[in-house]
């Protein structure tokens, strides 16, 4: 994962991609929206069973590179973070559900 951090921070500096973390999180989230809108539109708006689109994965993508481009903003390690989250799942899963509730 760090590999890809680095190319991630390298291609944002070298097309002068930087931005503050507030841009940053909205641009996430507007991608996430564009992940959600595929997903709708991959079922006809919840009228058919789920159809996989090729769109998706490009959405996936940018929804990807957003949350990288916000993760070295503050110097975060995507794989520390993500063994984080899995061990904090793993312990509410022992207690019985995924939720924060078992938190």
């Amino acid at each position: 994962m760090k590999k890809i951090q680095d190319k991630v921070r390298d291609f944002c500096k070298d097309y002068n991609l930087e931005s503050p973390p507030e841009h940053r999180v909205l641009d996430l989230l507007s991608e996430l929206g564009e992940v959600a809108k595929e997903v709708l539109k991959m079922s006809d708006y919840g009228r058919k069973p789920i159809e996989f689109g090729k769109e998706i994965e490009s959405e996936l993508g940018d929804t990807l590179f957003s949350l990288i481009t916000l993760a070295n903003q503050f110097d975060v390690n995507l794989e520390d973070a993500l063994e984080i989250a899995l061990a904090k799942y793993q312990k509410r899963l022992q207690k019985g559900s995924a939720g924060s509730e078992c938190d």
